[in-house]
């Protein structure tokens, strides 16, 4: 960043602005245009153009019919995010990236991208697949652009909730798509409607822009600052606006962020690494804990938002979440998940003549424990893609029928043999029960169930659709009562301590509060049972006041190691 902007940015402007901000999402129409004005009230603006806005439908409380069978008996991750700098395919590179972060929502997805200070808009409800086509593309011109794919755990499955939100404010406009849940998400709205404002989602992220709009300083980047230090909880986020974006990962770093680059030096952002692969951007690193990643014409500016504590990243990236394939936080989700294999196998070996994994999460994992035992692997289980998110269930003898849809058994591969079968975990355990009695069916002599990671006993806050506490199964039941709920002839998970020694000198820098109980971040408001009523994200403290008088925004030359880190 220059250092003529520098003294802009570390001003800042005291006149508050005099309205909310006006979320241009549109319950009815998902595609928009925000025309960005800085030299006049962005009210009038939009007033200028309200042809082009329907104002959003009260938003009615729907319920999940497409979760089903398999899938719900999963943690899931909130969502996926991206951000591309400086390329005239930016758009079109941001929803094949999406592409590769489908498995981190499939509810939702939208595209903002920026151009000769315009911001277009394009979401909608489903897959990347339903919601892009090359006219919707089209509409999306412009070098920079910002992507999200949703899985509800902060509001629910409606286009009112699908980002990235845009909003317009008195300085200008933004857009900012959110990984992650504020722990303290309802009594941050609750403040910001006493004071006047207006919502339009059911979703957390909302409260970051009112946050925005509402600070009093002028400079962006510090209004971004000023409403960081207001949320408790777990976030990633990318910002845009008409001339930069941003990123910014919360002070404890529970989500995953990475930067890369392009060949034609454009800079992308995206929740996992195998984003950058599918559009050819070299891996550069991590976003750190507490880190604001700034671009813009004059290049990359990076920041620190606060004095960070010790790191708490999300474990269940390496466990569940993230692709094999993808680097997340340093290490590679394939290699760790096929040492929670090799661990299991040692840990916890048992006699068997072949090894499957319950499909597609247990893969991995299954390869490390068959190594390592010896014994060969298998598929034992075929998955059907076919099945899932189009399936409704009408009645609950329909239903019982679902794992069959979903898993097919091998006959060949099980029929009297002795089985080990791998999976990455177990949360209410209703789902494995039925797999092992499928397995059984298809005449295996024996299943052994081994777990790829620690009894889960905690629900998650920061960003991970969990049952609450009283559902999880191994929070109610002990190792031997869950054998004999699922009808395994035997059962083992991969030890809490263990899973620590594994992870070495970094087993400090991982959040482990859903195997222990203990949260980095307290949660303010408890965890409904509903699956869809989440709102919760990541902790900030410290005082703008500070990061100004010690100089938090300087140029490379004048600033030290700990304030600045090269990009």
């Amino acid at each position: 960043m220059a250092a003529s902007n520098l003294s802009t940015l570390c001003s800042s402007s005291h006149s508050k602005p005099s309205f909310p901000f006006f979320n241009t999402q549109s319950f009815s129409v998902n595609t928009n245009t925000l025309f960005l004005n800085t030299t006049t009230n962005s009210f009038q603006t939009l007033l200028s153009h309200s042809t082009r806005y329907t104002l959003p439908l009260p938003c009615t409380k729907t319920t999940n019919t497409f979760a089903s069978f398999n899938d719900d008996e999963k943690p899931r991750e909130e969502c996926g995010v991206v951000g591309i700098y400086g390329d005239p395919e930016a758009s079109r590179l941001c929803s094949l990236a999406l592409h590769a972060l489908q498995h981190r929502g499939q509810e939702g997805a939208g595209i903002v991208a920026v151009d000769n200070n315009v911001l277009h808009t394009v979401n909608g409800v489903g897959l990347v697949s339903d919601v892009f086509d090359e006219t919707k593309l089209s509409q999306l011109p412009g070098s920079c652009a910002i992507g999200h794919v949703r899985y509800s755990t902060a509001g629910h499955s409606r286009l009112c909730n699908v980002q990235p939100f845009v909003a317009g404010y008195r300085f200008g406009s933004v857009a900012v798509s959110h990984n992650g849940n504020f722990v303290n998400y309802r009594s941050l709205r609750a403040k910001l409607e006493d004071n006047g404002s207006i919502f339009n989602t059911t979703s957390d992220t909302d409260v970051v822009l009112h946050l925005i709009a509402t600070s009093k300083h002028r400079p962006f980047l510090l209004r971004i600052v000023d409403a960081c230090e207001n949320l408790k909880g777990a976030y990633s986020l990318v910002f845009l606006t008409e001339d930069k974006l941003v990123a910014v990962k919360d002070p404890f770093g529970f989500r995953p962020l990475v930067m890369g680059r392009r060949s034609n030096g454009a800079v992308v952002f995206a929740s996992e690494t195998c984003a950058l692969d599918l559009i050819e951007a070299t891996y550069e690193r991590e976003v750190n804990p507490g880190e604001v990643v700034v671009v813009d014409h004059t290049g990359i500016q990076s920041l620190c938002l606060v004095t960070h504590p010790e790191p708490k990243q999300c474990i269940f990236e390496h466990i569940y979440f993230a692709l094999p394939n993808s680097v997340v936080f340093g290490r590679s989700v394939y290699e760790s998940r096929r040492k929670f294999g090799e661990i299991l196998a040692t840990e916890s070996p048992v006699e068997c003549d072949v090894v499957i994994a319950v499909p597609d999460s247990g893969v991995v994992a299954a390869l490390g424990y068959a190594a390592k035992a010896g014994v060969p692997f298998q598929q034992g289980l075929i998955r059907s893609h076919y099945v899932g998110r189009t399936f409704i269930e009408p009645s609950q003898k329909i239903r019982d029928f679902g794992v069959k849809l979903k898993l097919f058994p091998v006959r060949g591969v099980l029929e009297g043999k002795r089985v080990v079968v791998v999976d990455e975990s177990i949360v209410r355990g209703t789902t494995l029960s039925k797999i092992v009695r499928l397995i059984k069916e298809a005449g295996a002599k024996e299943v052994h169930m081994r777990i790829a990671c620690p009894p889960i006993v905690g629900s998650c806050y920061y960003g991970v659709d969990t049952p609450s506490k009283e559902e999880l199964i191994s929070n109610r039941m002990s190792v031997e009562e869950i054998r004999e709920f699922i009808g395994s002839d035997s059962l083992a998970f991969l030890p809490l301590d263990t899973l620590k020694r594994l992870l070495e000198d970094d087993a400090p820098n991982y959040c482990y509060a859903c195997f222990s109980g203990k949260y980095p971040v307290q949660p303010e408001e408890l965890k409904t049972s509903n699956l869809n009523e989440f709102d919760w994200d990541d902790a900030l403290n410290g005082s703008l006041k500070s990061i100004e008088n010690e100089g938090w925004v300087r140029n490379q030359e004048g600033v030290s190691e700990n304030k600045i880190v090269s990009v």
